[in-house]
C-alpha cells in the first residue's frame, strides 16, 4: 500500500543514516529549547540583512520545527559542494566562500556545538557581521549529562506521556532509574513539564531519584494536581532524564485508574521518534467508541488535515479537520470519520511525522480502556531470505497470553505493520502451561484487508478451563506469500462474566536460539543473541492486584527444557528483599501473582516497589497488569532494560 503524499508532512529525520535516532530531532522538539529558539529568533528579525550559513543541511528540519521560516532571510550558504545550487526555504545555495559578498549584517549558522565551524567561516564574513549559532539558543546546562557536547544522545533521554486527571480518571508514570546498571553516576534528576489539552504549560518540576540501585520513579497526576492546585487536565507529560547512561530511551508503564468509577487500563512508553505510519487501530464494535488521542509532540502547531485515517487495505482516506496547538491533544472519533467501518477491522493513521506513538481509547457505555497503535514500517519491504531460513526453526514468533478460559475470552488480530505488506501468511498455536501444544490452524494469507479476529476458544482453549496457557502467531508459507519479520498482532481479553477488557498489542521477535540474523534473537545490551531475561514489572496500588505472565517461547525446539528464572522482589529504593526462583516449560508460560509468590514477605516491602524478572538462560516475554476485587483488569506488554 503506498504512502499517498500530504504537504502538511513534517520534513524531520528521527533516525540518521545509522539506523540511530536524530539527537537534532530531540534537540529541537525539545519544549525548553524551542523557548529559547524562539527567544534567539525574535532579535534576529529587526536586525539587518540575515543569511543562514547551512553547513550540515540542517536548516529545513529547523524550519520545521520552529519559526526560522518566519524570519526575513536574504539568502542561504552551504559548505558541501553537492548542495550548492539546491534550493532550500526558497533560496538557492550559494558557496560558503559567497558570504563576505552576501551584504549580510547577522549570519545565523544553523547548527549546535558550532564552535570549530564558526572559526572555520569567521574569516570568510565582511567586516561588522554578526555571527549567531544555535549554541546561543541550548538547554540549561542544568538539563545536560555531557554538557561539553550538546548533541551527546544522553543530553535528550526524553520522553512523552499520555496524562489526565480528569472525569474520575487518574494516571500514574511508573518506571525505575535503571542508568545506574549502566555506569551512570549521581545525581539522576528528571525535568517534567505538563500541558494541558490546549498545549499550556500547567507546570514545571525536577523530580530527583533518591540513592540507592535501582529506584522506582513515580509520577501519579492525583499528587500533581495536588501538589500545584490544578484544575481537571488531560493533556501530555514531557520527561527529561538528567544522569543517563547507557542508552537515551526512557522506558516507562502507565495505568489509567479510575477513581470513583470501574476503569482500569495499563500501557507503556510512547517511542521517542514521531512516524509517518501507526496501525493496530481497531474499528468501533456497535457498542463502542474508538477515540484516538491525537497528541502533538511538536513547538509548532499541527494544521487542519496533517493526520488521516484509512481503513486498513483500502485507499480511501478521511482528514482530522482539527488543528492543534503545540504539545496539545484532541479527542477524534475515529467511527465517525470513518463510519460504516466495523470491528474487526482495522485502521492505520497517516500521522506525518506529527506525533509521537499515540495512545486511543476503547469507550462503552460503562467501561473504558486505553491501549496504543504501533508504528508501520515505510521503508520495510518483504524479505525472500525468511521463508528459507529453516535453520532458526519457528523463526519469528509473537507469543500472547491466554487467560484462564473460564473466566476470560481472547482474542487475536493479525496486523499489517509495513506500508509494502500486502498479505500475512499466518500459522496460530496454543498451548498449555506445561508446553504442550493444544490446538493449531493454518489461517492462510490474510489480505491486507482481513476482518479476521480468532476467538481462542475455536483453538481448544476453552479446554483449559481455570488453567492458562498462550498463543504464537508465526509464519506459514505452506500457500506462499511474503514476511518481513516485522509480525504484530492486536490481543484482546474479555471477561466472561461482565463488561471489563483489555487490550494491547506488540510485534515478533526470533526467540532463544544460538544462531542470528540480522539483530535477532535481540539482546538488551550487547550484541545478538539475546538469550537472557530483565524485565521490569511494575506492583499495584494496595486496591489492585498485580498480575504478571511469562512466556517461554523458543524458535529452536531443542533449547532448554525449562528455564532458570529468578523473581526478585525490590522495595522503592531498590534493595532487593525477597526471591523465588522458578522453571518454565520450554513453549509454556507461568500466569503469577506477586502477592501470593511472596507470602509474607510481600509486606515488607516499602511503599511501592517493583520486582525484576531475571533470566541467564533464556530470553522470556512477559505481559503484566493489575486486578480489581470488582472485575476490573489491565494487560499489556512488559519492557526489559
Amino acid at each position: 500500500m503506498s504512502i499517498t503524499s500530504n504537504p502538511l508532512d513534517l520534513a524531520i529525520e528521527t533516525f540518521d543514516r545509522s539506523g540511530k535516532g536524530n539527537v537534532l530531532y530531540k534537540a529541537l522538539a525539545h519544549p525548553v529549547g524551542a523557548e529559547r529558539l524562539t527567544a534567539l529568533f525574535a532579535g534576529l528579525g529587526a536586525a539587518g540583512k540575515l543569511v543562514l550559513y547551512d553547513p550540515r543541511a540542517e536548516a529545513a528540519q529547523l524550519a520545521a520545527l520552529s519559526g526560522l521560516a518566519q524570519l526575513p532571510i536574504a539568502g542561504v550558504y552551504g559548505q558541501d559542494l553537492a548542495d550548492i545550487g539546491s534550493t532550500r526555504l526558497g533560496h538557492v545555495v550559494q558557496p560558503a566562500t559567497a558570504l563576505a559578498a552576501s551584504g549580510a549584517a547577522t549570519v545565523l549558522l544553523t547548527s549546535f556545538d558550532a564552535g570549530r565551524q564558526a572559526a572555520q567561516v569567521a574569516p570568510l564574513l565582511a567586516k561588522g557581521t554578526r555571527l549567531v549559532t544555535l549554541d546561543e539558543a541550548r538547554i540549561p546546562d542544568e538539563f545536560l549529562t555531557n554538557p561539553r557536547r550538546y548533541l551527546d544522545p544522553l543530553n535528550f533521554a526524553t520522553a512523552l506521556a499520555f496524562f489526565r486527571d480528569a472525569d474520575g480518571l487518574s494516571t500514574r508514570l511508573v518506571s525505575a532509574d535503571y542508568w545506574g546498571g549502566y555506569g551512570a553516576g549521581r545525581p539522576r534528576r528528571l525535568f517534567c513539564r505538563l500541558f494541558d489539552g490546549a498545549g499550556r504549560k500547567l507546570a514545571d518540576w525536577w523530580e530527583d531519584a533518591p540513592e540507592g540501585g535501582t529506584v522506582l520513579l513515580s509520577i501519579d497526576s492525583r499528587a500533581v494536581r495536588a501538589r500545584f492546585g490544578l484544575p481537571a487536565f488531560c493533556g501530555q507529560m514531557f520527561v527529561h532524564v538528567v544522569g543517563a547512561a547507557g542508552h537515551d530511551i526512557v522506558k516507562y508503564a502507565l495505568d489509567v485508574i479510575g477513581t470513583g468509577r470501574p476503569d482500569l487500563s495499563c500501557t507503556h512508553d510512547a517511542n521517542p521518534w514521531p512516524a509517518s505510519l501507526y496501525a493496530g487501530l481497531p474499528a468501533p464494535r456497535p457498542d463502542e467508541r474508538v477515540v484516538l488521542w491525537l497528541q502533538n509532540s511538536h513547538p509548532k502547531p499541527m494544521p487542519a488535515g496533517a493526520v488521516r485515517l484509512r481503513p486498513m487495505g483500502e485507499t480511501r482516506e478521511a482528514a482530522v479537520a482539527t488543528e492543534l496547538g503545540p504539545f496539545a491533544t484532541a479527542e477524534i472519533d475515529a467511527g465517525a470519520l470513518l463510519p460504516g467501518l466495523a470491528w474487526p477491522r482495522q485502521i492505520e493513521i497517516l500521522a506525518g511525522r506529527h506525533m509521537v506513538r499515540p495512545r486511543y481509547e476503547v469507550v462503552r457505555p460503562t467501561r473504558r480502556h486505553i491501549a496504543h497503535v504501533n508504528v508501520e514500517r515505510a521503508e520495510l519491504k518483504p524479505d525472500p531470505a525468511i521463508p528459507t531460513l529453516s535453520a532458526l526453526g519457528k523463526g519469528f514468533i509473537l507469543p500472547f497470553p491466554v487467560l484462564p478460559p473460564a473466566l476470560y475470552r481472547t482474542h487475536v488480530q493479525p496486523t499489517p505493520m509495513a506500508a509494502a505488506q500486502a498479505d500475512l501468511p499466518l500459522l496460530l498455536s496454543l498451548y498449555d502451561a506445561a508446553g504442550a501444544l493444544v490446538g493449531e490452524r493454518f489461517l492462510g494469507r490474510l489480505a491486507r484487508s482481513h476482518a479476521l479476529a480468532v476467538d481462542l476458544d475455536g483453538l481448544g482453549a476453552a479446554g483449559l478451563g481455570n488453567g492458562f496457557g498462550h498463543g504464537e502467531l508465526s509464519y506459514d508459507f505452506r500457500d506462499g506469500g511474503g514476511a518481513d519479520g516485522w509480525l504484530h498482532a492486536l490481543f484482546r481479553w474479555e471477561r466472561r462474566d461482565g463488561p471489563h477488557q483489555a487490550e494491547s498489542s506488540f510485534g515478533s521477535h526470533v526467540f532463544n536460539t544460538i544462531l542470528t540474523w540480522k539483530g535477532e534473537p535481540q539482546s538488551y545490551a550487547g550484541p545478538p543473541p539475546g538469550l537472557s531475561t530483565r524485565l521490569f514489572l511494575r506492583l499495584g496500588e494496595p486496591a489492585h492486584q498485580t498480575l504478571c505472565h511469562l512466556i517461554y517461547p523458543a524458535s529452536d525446539p531443542t533449547w532448554h527444557d525449562y528455564s532458570t528464572t529468578a523473581l526478585e522482589l525490590h522495595d522503592a529504593l531498590g534493595r532487593e528483599i525477597a526471591r523465588e526462583d522458578v522453571a518454565i516449560a520450554r513453549s509454556g508460560s507461568l500466569l503469577w501473582r506477586p502477592g501470593e509468590v511472596f507470602g509474607g514477605r510481600w509486606a515488607n516491602r516499602a511503599a511501592g516497589g517493583y520486582v525484576l524478572i531475571r533470566d541467564t538462560t533464556c530470553r522470556l516475554f512477559g505481559y503484566h497488569g493489575l486486578e480489581g476485587a470488582d472485575g476490573t483488569f489491565c494487560l499489556d506488554h512488559m519492557f526489559g532494560f
